[in-house]
């Protein structure tokens, strides 16, 4: 730790201490991030409807999947905004809008393959209901 300001700049020491950070970005990323609020709000409507709707352990699977993959690009989005926005000071670069424009990509793709499993998993199931 710099004796300065009292902000760690080296590697954590122990397990809990990099957890604590982690928690710190998960914290971050649904307080500042308008779309990963989204994404939580749908996953628990998906495992809502799951529930109810008593689906099997392997359909579990791939839903949990689909939430996870959508999670994990959502944050590495963040991470890409974040870090071109401070290379550049926030100020446009072409470069910069090709990252961030790849990085929104990845999460677009990523939330169309969790629709894409919504649909292969529910849709049966409510057609056997209005039935």
């Amino acid at each position: 730790m710099d004796s300065h300001d009292n902000h760690q700049t080296g590697k954590n020491h122990h397990l809990l201490q990099a957890m604590g950070h982690a928690l710190d970005g998960i914290k971050q990323v649904l307080k500042e991030e308008r779309n990963m609020r989204f994404h939580v709000a749908a996953a628990v409507l998906a495992c809502l409807v799951a529930a109810l709707l008593q689906i099997s352990a392997m359909e579990w699977l791939w839903i949990l999947l689909a939430i996870f993959v959508v999670f994990t690009a959502e944050f590495l989005n963040t991470v890409t905004e974040a870090v071109t926005d401070l290379l550049v000071d926030h100020h446009y670069d072409l470069n910069v809008k090709k990252a961030k424009d790849v990085a929104a990509g990845g999460v677009l793709i990523s939330a169309f393959f969790a629709v894409l499993v919504g649909l292969i998993i529910f849709v049966p199931r409510f057609l056997a209901i209005i039935r």
